[in-house]
């Protein structure tokens, strides 16, 4: 018998698509039963009291959580969010209702022991409802009280050899996509530089000391699996310098019908007749390629690395050897200023341990921050305001053709006095010398 009415919410569960309505109902009625006699170390009733306050949200329009004051374990200035009822005579099962963050394993591969051991213990300390996994990349722990904190983080950090993630205005948990393990596409090993900067900054991700947020995020490819461009402060994305790999005869094999485009994905979409010319050619954001009737020819130095022609063709195209990765920088969800996506910082860069030069970046980029950025001002919106000319002053990068997004109309490099009267004029001048001779 549910403990509140709850109209509104029901209706949540009405549509074709499962309802985190019903799982809240599920795990509500599973603690009650409770069939494995655990000695639940919060209120029983958390689930149910967590209905009734949403539905009293759904009623007023407002939120009934309050801010409370700051929250956490000891040492640590993040990995967990306070929230606090508004109304907690009313709804004494979620008085408390904090969320804990949980450094995901590099890559989200889990052992199912330890996965049962991590959600036992959630079970035990907190509500049962989790996040697998929150946008940040952690594994979101929703819903226990004060007391328990500091019990969750021994048994993590002692029992489970795991560690809290980031939250406030530090580094927060690093993220990768699958990478080398699964994807022939990785360009370097995401999974080990993600273990790496996470092991390397954990003064920075626990202890609060930015203007705000800063993430991490590893793609192994431009296909961007976990969205790195678009979602973090500093996203690193696999490319390659060379050319393209191609197999004229897989080409053929493709236009003939022999092999499935996409690898035989979106299997629901009848592809018809495979027209290499409409499907891959003409879809080229740049026109690099061409398709005589007999071979497919790329004009490298053109291309973008977007990988649709490798995606669709993946058994006659391939990427290059000579692997490393771009670094973009700035990108951000819209708190101020709007979105924006990453831009780009360093063209190539190889990315082999110890990884000095990624670090190197990193490190420039935060003094620069930390002296020059706003409270509460991600790295993306000093960047607008300071100009990216600066930002290549700061660390020490070359202006590059590429760092340029729109020639004349949105120019980010200007000329400097002492660069035309000295180093330009130099220039000329050496120039006219070679020609006279």
């Amino acid at each position: 018998m549910a403990k509140h009415a709850t109209p509104l919410l029901d209706q949540l569960e009405t549509g074709p698509w499962p309802s985190f309505v019903s799982d809240i109902k599920q795990e509500a009625e599973r603690r009650k039963a409770n069939p494995d006699n655990i000695e639940y170390q919060i209120p029983v009733d958390v689930c149910d009291d967590l209905l009734g306050i949403l539905e009293m949200s759904y009623e007023d329009g407002e939120t009934h959580w309050k801010h409370g004051g700051i929250v956490g374990v000891f040492g640590y200035g993040g990995g967990v969010i306070g929230r606090y009822a508004d109304q907690p005579e009313r709804f004494p099962g979620v008085a408390h209702f904090h969320t804990v963050r949980v450094n995901q394993p590099s890559g989200k591969y889990y052992k199912t022991d330890y996965l049962r051991k991590l959600m036992d213990l959630w079970d035990f300390r907190g509500s049962g409802l989790t996040n697998m996994h929150g946008s940040t990349g952690d594994l979101v722990w929703l819903g226990t009280t004060t007391p328990q904190l500091e019990e969750i983080f021994w048994t993590l950090t002692h029992e489970l050899n795991t560690d809290l993630g980031g939250s406030g205005s530090n580094l927060r948990t690093p993220a990768a996509c699958l990478g080398q393990s699964r994807c022939e596409f990785a360009c370097y090993d995401t999974q080990d530089l993600s273990y790496h900067m996470t092991n390397e900054y954990q003064d920075e991700l626990h202890r609060p000391a930015f203007p705000y947020k800063f993430k991490f995020k590893f793609d192994g490819c431009p296909n961007g699996c976990v969205a790195s461009i678009a979602r973090s402060d500093f996203s690193v994305i696999g490319t390659w310098k060379d050319d393209i790999k191609v197999d004229q005869e897989a080409v053929k094999a493709y236009v003939a019908g022999e092999f499935r485009p996409n690898a035989g994905a979106h299997s629901t979409r009848d592809w018809g007749k495979f027209d290499i010319q409409k499907e891959v050619v003409d879809l080229c954001p740049t026109g690099c390629m061409s398709w005589d009737g007999s071979k497919l020819t790329i004009d490298n130095k053109e291309c973008y690395r977007c990988m649709h022609c490798i995606n669709t063709m993946p058994r006659a195209l391939h990427i290059g050897d000579e692997r490393g990765a771009s670094i973009f920088v700035g990108a951000k969800a819209p708190i101020l200023d709007g979105a924006q996506m990453g831009s780009l910082l360093v063209p190539f860069v190889p990315v082999e341990e110890p990884y000095d030069e990624v670090k190197e970046v990193v490190e420039n980029l935060w003094d620069w921050w930390m002296e020059e950025g706003k409270n509460r001002e991600r790295i993306g919106e000093t960047i607008k305001r300071q100009g990216f000319q600066k930002l290549l002053e700061v660390t020490g990068i070359k202006a590059d053709p590429r760092h340029v997004q729109e020639p004349r109309s949105n120019p980010y490099i200007f000329w400097k006095e002492e660069d035309v009267e000295g180093g330009w004029d130099r220039d000329i001048n050496e120039f006219r010398k070679r020609h006279q001779r």
